[in-house]
Order: C-alpha cells, then structure tokens, then sequence
C-alpha cells in the first residue's frame, strides 16, 4: 500500500520523530480506522500522550498520523501531524469547548437540496466556517431533478456565496456531475457538508459510481433523510481522489472564525473600513458607511444581520464571559436610550 495515493507526503514527518505514517478514514469513538503502507488497520490513541500530557491535538478523520505498527491487533497511535487545512465547530455537547470534524481536505462542498433544504442563513454559516477551515468552499445545490426552476435559488447562493462556485446538480439523472470533475483529481480530498437527506451519501455513490454509502428513503411529510451517515469516513474514489463524508447535522456552532468571517463576508467588511471614525459600532454615529450602504440599498439589512449573528456566536464561543458583559452592557445602552427617549417626549401616545 503505498500512502502517497491517500495525499501523504514525506516531509509531512518532522525530523527526529518515530513511527510508521498513516492516514485516518474513519473514527468509532475511542477507535480509528487507519490506511498505512501495510494496509488497512485500527488503532487506539496512546493514553500516556493524549490523555496524560496532552501533548499532541486529539485527531480526527482526514489526519495524517504516526503509529507503532501492531499485525496482530490495533496500532498505537502517537503523534498528529501538521494540518493544512482543519474544520471544526462548536460542540454541540455543553463545556465540551471545540469539535473536530476533519483535517486534511482540499475543498468542502456545501451541499443543499433545492426542493427543500434550501436556506441561505445556513449557507452563510457554512460558508463562513469552510473559509475559516484554510480550503475552498463550493456550494452544491442537490435535487435540481426535482424543481422545474431554480434560477432564483442560484441567484441567491452566488449573491451569499461570494468567491466560491455554485453548481445545481442531480445525482439521480447525473445533471451537472461533469461540472465536478475539475475538483476530483488524484491525492485531492474533499469534505462533504450538508443537513441530512441532502443527498451527500448519493453524492458519493454518484461519484463513485457505485454503492459506497447506504442512502435510506426520505420522509415524506419534510423531505429530510434518517441521518444515513453515523460517522466521519474518508473514502478513496477509483480515479483517486479521496471524498470525506459527514453525518448530518442539526447544530453547527461558531468556534474561532476570524478568517472565516471577513471572507464569507468580504462584501460587509468592505464597508467597515469606509466609515468616518475608525471606532465607529455602525449604530447612530455620523458617517457609518454601514448605515449609508444599507440606506442606499447597496448592502441588504438581513445580510449585515447575519454577519453580526455569526460574529455574536463567535465572540460566545471564544469568550463566554465577555460575551455576558458586553450582552449586559449593550441592555443597559438600550435601556438608558429608551429612558431618555420618554423624558425628551420621544414616545407619545396618538
């Protein structure tokens, strides 16, 4: 088996360190599926570097990893390797802090189903992690055989997905699947992301060209899947690119999205940096280039709203004690303004 066909390259391993090189396709809790160059096997983290020391990041799957090799049972997993690209979100158990999803991925495809699943504020927020993850988002827009007309979903998926591509496809009829082609290239990976039953385990198969994933019946009474995915997998296609499929999820948390936030929404922090004074909060301060470009109509109200929902989220997750009293304050900003209003005669009774 030679590791190489899974994206591994040899500097990948830093000097000094011990260990075969291995890739992780698959995690069953405390158990991990692994590809290395003597084939497919399991493995289980050493407890005394991961759990005692915590000296390496917990990996996830999609990582490259170092093991000491076992032929007769699981391998000891030792050391995570650098990650160029990394997607995580909020766990959804509470304290639990930062999930991992995958590492190791070339592009993430943000799949909605257009007779449906269709949402835009879901867009945006996994638009907003995707470019945070350090790969390129593209979003596909799935069941395209089941609407007559879908100009007006795509026009708005290009209008919120700025700088990524969007592509309506069928996975059924194979409409739109050649327009993939140019992202299935040998050594490259990718990472499906989608709510359940937008057809990302159909999406596989289709690309596959044959049964990889179950893909389970959709309920009729919301057109939404079982949640046929129970589990990250890495899964290699003939033509050797490398697909990492994801169970559906209800909940997707902002973690640290920095980076993510200013190129999911380039088009909203471009006017930040307009305004008249640099500390401007883009309420009533004169001169809010904010303010002026949603008055214009150049810049929609529901989609600054968006940026500052995601950027309130981030700021909770990363900072929960922070977020609180900026919460509190802000109320007391509101309170005071709304007293001030009464005693100026601001609200009167008609």
């Amino acid at each position: 088996m030679n590791l190489a066909d899974y994206g591994f390259i040899p500097t990948m391993v830093p000097e000094g360190c011990s260990g075969i090189p291995a890739r992780i396709t698959a995690v069953h809790k405390e158990r991990y599926e692994l590809i290395c160059e003597y084939g497919p096997t399991f493995g289980r983290l050493k407890s005394s570097i991961y759990y005692l020391n915590g000296l390496e990041e917990f990996p996830t799957t999609g990582d490259f990893v170092l093991i000491n090799y076992n032929p007769s049972g699981d391998s000891q997993i030792i050391k995570t390797l650098e990650r160029k690209s990394f997607f995580s979100r909020r766990d959804p158990t509470p304290g639990r802090g930062e999930q991992a999803v995958a590492a190791n991925f070339d592009y993430v495809f943000i799949m909605q189903s257009l007779n449906f699943d269709f949402n835009l504020k879901r867009m945006e927020r996994y638009l907003t992690l995707a470019w945070q993850s350090g790969a390129v988002p593209v979003v596909i827009l799935t069941k395209a055989d089941l609407v007559e007309d879908y100009s007006e979903q795509m026009r708005a998926a290009q209008r919120v997905a700025s700088g990524a591509d969007v592509y309506a496809i069928s996975a059924i009829t194979g409409f739109g699947l050649n327009m993939l082609e140019d992202y299935l290239k040998p050594g490259k990976t990718i990472v499906f992301l989608g709510s359940s039953g937008v057809g990302k385990s159909s999406l596989v198969n289709a690309l596959a060209g044959q049964e990889f994933m179950e893909v389970n019946d959709i309920r009729e009474d919301d057109s939404r899947g079982r949640h046929t995915t129970t589990h990250r997998q890495l899964i290699r296609l003939q033509n050797g690119a490398m697909i990492i499929d994801t169970p559906g999820m209800r909940e997707l948390g902002m973690w640290d999205v920095s980076t993510g936030l200013g190129e999911a929404f380039s088009d909203v922090e471009s006017y930040i940096g307009l305004c008249k004074f640099s500390d401007c909060r883009h309420q009533t301060e004169p001169g809010c280039a904010v303010k002026a470009a949603i008055m214009s109509g150049e810049l929609s109200e529901e989609r600054w709203e968006s940026y500052l929902q995601l950027k309130r989220e981030a700021k909770y997750s990363d900072d929960k004690a922070g977020y609180l009293r900026q919460k509190q304050q802000w109320h007391k900003d509101i309170a005071k303004w709304s007293k001030q209003r009464k005693k100026n005669g601001g609200f009167k009774k008609r």
